[in-house]
């Protein structure tokens, strides 16, 4: 298995930054691109990294916010055969309130009904590789950071999340933004046994980049320390919270411009 980081926050010599998330995973039986990024960084980027995203057959858009989902009507122009999978409570309002500022983040809602897109409804199998799922219990090292986050009705409870399980040899777990919180998500992917976790886990408010309490990120390292996985984290756990865990537990940072080979 390989992995390369297309877009994410922090980018490597010759590579274009953006806040957001898009992962291309060559599998054995799959080209997956799991989440698209904001905005045209993900085709740059895919350019230099010699990847061409008209061959992804599968599409995984991790939750309905634009730094993930944002370049997808781009993407369905250039690539015609892809099967996109996203949960129906991802094409709801979603909005950032931070800074005195109200913003929309929700995805293209034009998008839900274009033939390519397969609406989901919580877990889904797509083949004996692939497996999709939600997390209902979020209540263990909640992030603060999800504070200024809203749907239409009130505080995000991102139900509209879900992670990807790569079954195999090495299974591996990958989220979007950990908004269900990474002890959460593991916790239920323990039916899947995961020995590699990578993805963003959402401790810092990405506005002002003020990380969670120590007291929390304590918790999240001690918790993940004592499980048997390997772990790469970017994008929304934010350079403050990734040195504070770094310190005190095994974990690497996947810069854009990256590959991992599994």
């Amino acid at each position: 298995m390989k992995i390369t980081a297309l877009v994410e926050n922090q980018p490597r010599k010759g590579f274009c930054g953006a806040h957001g998330l898009s992962l291309y995973i060559e599998t054995a039986q799959h080209k997956i691109l799991f989440d698209v990024g904001p905005d045209e960084t993900v085709f740059e980027n895919a350019e230099k990294k010699g990847i061409s995203v008209e061959e992804a057959d599968t599409v995984v858009i991790s939750h309905g916010h634009a730094d993930h989902g944002g370049a997808l009507g781009e993407f369905l122009k250039k690539n015609q055969r892809a099967a996109v999978y996203i949960q129906r409570t991802a094409f709801e309002d979603h909005y950032s309130k931070s800074l005195n500022r109200t913003r929309n983040i929700g995805l293209d809602k034009n998008l839900m009904c274009h033939r390519q897109v397969v609406i989901l409804d919580g877990d889904y199998r797509i083949d004996g590789e692939l497996q999709l799922f939600t997390v209902q219990d979020r209540s263990k090292f909640y992030s603060a950071a999800n504070d200024v986050l809203y749907k239409a009705d009130g505080r995000d409870d991102f139900a509209h999340e879900q992670n990807l399980m790569i079954l195999g040899e090495k299974p591996v777990l990958i989220m979007g933004c950990g908004h269900c919180g990474v002890v959460n998500i593991l916790d239920r992917a323990r039916e899947y046994s995961p020995e590699v976790c990578i993805g963003g886990f959402h401790l810092c408010v990405p506005a002002t980049g003020k990380m969670i309490p120590e007291k929390v990120l304590d918790g999240i390292a001690e918790n993940l320390s004592k499980r048997n996985l390997s772990y790469y984290t970017c994008h929304c756990t934010g350079e403050q919270a990734f040195a504070y865990l770094s310190e005190r537990m095994n974990i690497s940072y996947f810069h854009c411009g990256d590959t991992i080979e599994i």
